[in-house]
């Protein structure tokens, strides 16, 4: 198998994990996330943080946004760009946000470009698994590696995963970027010694 047909094939297997889970278990997920981060230094004392509004069954980053919003942090989200890049703009509340492409929610303010993401602290990212090595699995896009690639030399990044997604291996191509660390429900935010 080559790579991209192994990726293709985790994928599968982990989306269909997540349809499998019960709400309740997503909203727990969501709330423990919350918990995890709300609390981290980082993300409440260092200005900004680049994070995305979680769709489906995506593990719940909506809880975190708000607490962030609403202790001051200044909350970049992204906008899908046709290019396949992702622009970034200011969350302010759930009212500045509206629906796009792929069932997306993404913010309807100024845009700041795709270079938004080096000036921030940190940069939550999506991903459906993540190894020891920091390598994540995304849906297949590109978007997040993109954007990871523009994320400045002191930023922080962490992928949000449910717990038996961290993985012992992700298929890598040459052009997968690594995070620093993950955020899961029962482990909260743990730094990767490999990445």
């Amino acid at each position: 198998m080559s790579a991209q047909e192994t990726k293709q094939e985790m994928r599968r297997r982990i989306a269909a994990a997540r349809r499998s889970m019960p709400e309740y278990e997503r909203s727990a997920a969501g709330s423990a996330i919350r918990d995890a981060l709300a609390a981290e230094p980082l993300l409440t004392t260092g200005g900004t943080v680049a994070a995305y509004y979680a769709v489906g069954t995506e593990p719940d980053t909506r809880k975190l946004i708000a607490a962030l919003w609403k202790r001051g942090t200044y909350v970049l989200l992204p906008v899908f760009l046709d290019s396949g890049e992702l622009d970034w703009a200011a969350y302010d509340g759930p009212d500045s946000l509206a629906e796009a492409r792929y069932g997306l929610l993404e913010p309807t303010g100024r845009r700041y470009g795709p270079d938004a993401v080096r000036r921030a602290a940190a940069v939550v990212c999506p991903a459906l698994a993540v190894d020891g090595r920091g390598l994540r699995l995304g849906r297949g896009a590109g978007c997040y590696d993109r954007a990871l690639a523009r994320v400045g030399p002191h930023t922080r990044t962490l992928a949000v995963i449910y717990d038996t997604e961290l993985v012992e291996s992700v298929p890598a191509e040459p052009h997968d970027r690594p995070v620093d660390g993950v955020v899961t429900p029962s482990g909260g935010m743990r730094l990767l010694p490999a990445a």
